[in-house]
Formats: structure tokens, C-alpha cells, sequence
């Protein structure tokens, strides 16, 4: 049976305030706790007898609640649960930052890296998560004003790709100006070249924007290598622009045709 002050505490990190306050985020679903398992340290398992017992072995010292379905229901931040819920240790975003611009330095810049400005919607951050796990790319730095990866809806729409993504909220600006001067810095706008027509790098920064604005005016300065999607045929009318994700996964599919 799962107590009131627990049932509290997992409703709270369905905000912001209350995932930075406890240091917790939540996950849910047997896919998406089990690729979680082995990144983040995990806290408190809630979850129905069956997948308790399938999953025991990998649970180390975490708090287990064994709950009916029911109990389950009233736990859970999802229309549907589904058999476990878990909360795991945030991760310590400055450490993993630094970490991962070194890794990305050093790499003799083979290495692919995204950079997200403002992008608003979870849907769309889990999707671009997953896109980056698909296409092998390890890092991605977002903005202040990026929606916060560690929500529920975020973590649930990356169906487990954060497990293998490193997610990094930092000034974007700043972040571009410790780079190289001659370090590709790509962002896809309307007044850049036809992205099928370039000879793009092994490695770089993918820039993509807000779902409404694009890329910041603040951003688009440093960026050195301007690429466009274009529609077909030339000329004809068209929607005003791509999704985010979608437009994240024809940019990154291409970059890795030519790797």
C-alpha cells in the first residue's frame, strides 16, 4: 500500500519547483524505467506484484511499494498506467556539462552534437531525444528557455532515449563563443542554403529553434553554416514551416548520409 505523503510527493514532480526541490523526476511505463535502470540511480519503485518480481534483480537498495492497480491509478501522472512507476536521481546538469563540451572538443571535432533554442512543446523535446538516440548523437545543450527535459511528459515522449542522450540547459551564446572559431555551428533558417546541395562535416553544432519563432535573433549571428529544407517542387505553396522534430530528423539523417 503507497501512503499519502508518497502519493504527494510523486504529484509534485509533475512541476518544475517540485522535481528541483527533491532532486526526483518520474518515469513510467516497463520500457521506460527499464532503459532508465541503467543510467540514473534509482529512488522508489511503485508497481503492481507481477513486475516486481520479473524485475526485482535489478532494483539494488531503491524503496520497492508493491500496489494493486488500483492504488497504481491514483499514483501515476499518466491517463493509463502502466504496471511501474519509479522516481530517479536528477542528474548534476554543471558536471555533465562540462563533461560533455570536453568530450565534444576534443573529438577532433568528429563529433554531432544538437543545441535546441526555446523549444516549447515536451512532444517535441522527447521526440528530438529520440531522434538524437536513433542517429548515434550523444549531447544535446538547450537553452534557459528550452522546456525542462525532466518532465513527465517529456520523459514519457522519449520512450527511454534519455537513457542514452545527455540533456544539458545552458546559455546557447555563451556556449557557442567558448567554441573554436572555425567550429561548425549549423542552424537550419529560411534565408540559408539548400541542405542537399553542402558538404557537411562529420561532426558540429545543429542548431534548431522555437516552434513558432526559430532560431533567436541572439543565435543566429554565430552561426556559420546556414542550411535550408526545401520544399518541392521550387515555387509552390506550401506550409509555412516544418515541426521542430521532424525538421531535426531530416537535418540530422542527412548529415549522417554523408558520414
Amino acid at each position: 500500500m503507497i501512503s499519502k505523503a508518497k502519493l504527494k510527493l510523486i504529484h509534485s514532480l509533475e512541476n518544475k519547483k517540485g522535481r528541483r526541490e527533491n532532486g526526483l523526476f518520474v518515469a513510467e511505463g516497463p520500457k521506460v524505467v527499464g532503459d532508465l535502470l541503467s543510467r540514473f540511480p534509482l529512488k522508489l519503485i511503485v508497481a503492481v506484484d507481477e513486475w516486481i518480481q520479473t524485475n526485482r534483480h535489478d532494483l539494488g537498495d531503491a524503496e520497492v511499494i508493491a500496489v494493486t492497480d488500483d492504488e497504481l491509478r491514483k499514483a501515476s501522472l499518466l491517463q493509463h498506467p502502466q504496471q511501474v512507476l519509479a522516481l530517479f536521481e536528477l542528474p548534476q546538469e554543471k558536471a555533465e556539462t562540462e563533461d560533455a563540451l570536453s568530450s565534444v572538443l576534443s573529438d577532433d571535432n568528429r563529433k554531432l552534437s544538437l543545441a535546441l533554442d526555446g523549444v516549447q512543446d515536451p512532444g517535441n523535446l522527447g521526440t528530438i531525444i529520440r531522434i538524437a538516440d536513433w542517429f548515434g548523437i550523444e549531447d544535446i545543450f538547450c537553452s534557459q528557455t528550452t522546456v525542462d527535459a525532466y518532465s513527465p511528459k517529456v520523459i514519457q515522449a522519449t520512450m527511454g532515449s534519455i537513457a542514452r542522450v545527455r540533456v544539458h540547459y545552458t546559455d546557447l551564446a555563451q556556449l557557442i563563443h567558448s567554441l573554436p572559431s572555425d567550429y561548425p555551428v549549423y542552424g537550419t533558417l529560411l534565408d540559408g542554403e539548400d541542405i542537399y546541395s553542402q558538404e557537411l562535416t562529420q561532426g558540429g553544432l545543429i542548431v534548431m529553434g522555437n516552434e513558432g519563432n526559430g532560431i533567436s535573433p541572439a543565435i543566429r549571428p554565430l552561426i556559420n553554416h546556414r542550411l535550408l529544407i526545401p520544399n518541392y517542387p521550387k515555387g509552390r505553396a506550401t506550409a509555412d514551416s516544418l515541426n521542430v522534430a521532424i525538421a531535426t530528423a531530416i537535418t540530422c539523417a542527412e548529415f549522417r548520409r554523408h558520414t
